[in-house]
């Protein structure tokens, strides 16, 4: 059948299951999850603002992770929740354009950021007699504001050209949320140059900071190899050992999605990834920097007293 273009005024978002029961399930699931996530990032914000001993770059940088991740939580779970209790599944053009919006600028931002954590642990393991120096406060507040800028611009740019497209007959996104790639599926026309967009976005916003991540652990694993002392090596690991962790959980879901060849795509494999990143990783990151940080464990007992 002919496929005509036409004016797309809301998309309508299937998500996980069309069962009833399991629709329940997944609200309740989703719903503690949010209240997790809302909980351990807000916690963790208040201990980094109110107690003095957390005054320190690194903590900053995980403030801003924790601020990032309950924004970007917020951008999904809410219409997630609604979309399984409710008969409505619909979502508007507006609301789709907002949500995509800020989950870009959300997701390219947190990467900027993680970057800038790994730069934070070079300074700190290589060089820690010149760490309270080079790290100031003035450095680590153009580094996030940078990840800020860098990027809700990229955002504006990707925003803009997917839906500068036509969209065909079918409205419907199978898919939980407004993404890039059940988007471009449901766009008309030509898509070369949106091809080379995406891969430009995808160098600037993961793969260059995936290469300075890398090039700072070289160097840090290089410092950790020429301490003598095992006590020594397992302490110098233990400050960035969190950080590993979060860089490894979130880069490996996105390149899973987005850096694999069109005849690999899978709507339903994808779904299930994305919802890691959007949804679990935001719940995990307060609980992977506090558990093993007696700082924060100090803190927080601090708090409740």
């Amino acid at each position: 059948m002919e496929r005509t273009n036409h004016t797309v005024t809301e998309f309508i978002l299937l998500g996980f299951t069309t069962n009833p029961v399991m629709q329940l399930v997944l609200f309740v699931v989703f719903l503690v999850v949010y209240s997790l996530t809302v909980l351990g990032n807000t916690i963790l914000i208040v201990l980094i603002c109110n107690d003095s001993r957390l005054y320190t770059p690194m903590y900053f940088f995980i403030g801003n992770l924790s601020f990032l991740d309950l924004w970007l939580s917020s951008v999904y779970t809410p219409k997630i929740l609604v979309t399984c209790i409710s008969e409505d599944k619909s979502i508007s053009l507006a609301g789709c354009v907002a949500q995509f919006f800020f989950s870009a600028g959300l997701d390219y931002s947190e990467c900027y950021l993680l970057a800038a954590m790994a730069y934070d642990r070079y300074m700190a393991i290589s060089k820690p007699l010149l760490y309270a120096q080079a790290m100031s406060f003035k450095l680590c507040a153009c580094l996030v504001t940078a990840s800020y800028l860098g990027g809700f611009i990229n955002s504006s740019i990707i925003t803009r050209k997917t839906f500068s497209f036509d969209f065909c007959h079918d409205n419907v996104i199978d898919d939980f949320f407004c993404d890039l790639l059940p988007l471009v599926k449901l766009a008309c026309g030509r898509k070369e140059g949106y091809q080379a967009l995406m891969y430009f976005l995808l160098t600037s916003n993961v793969i260059t900071p995936i290469a300075l991540i890398l090039a700072s652990y070289l160097v840090i694993i290089a410092t950790i190899l020429r301490i003598h002392s095992t006590q020594g090596r397992l302490k110098a690991f233990s400050t960035c050992s969190s950080h590993l962790v979060s860089v490894t959980l979130y880069y490996g879901s996105i390149l899973y999605i987005y850096s694999r060849p069109g005849s690999n795509y899978s709507l339903d494999n994808d779904k299930r990834v994305s919802i890691f990143y959007t949804v679990v990783f935001p719940m995990l990151n307060p609980m992977i920097y506090s558990l093993r940080n007696k700082d924060v464990k100090e803190a927080l007992k601090k708090l409740f007293k």
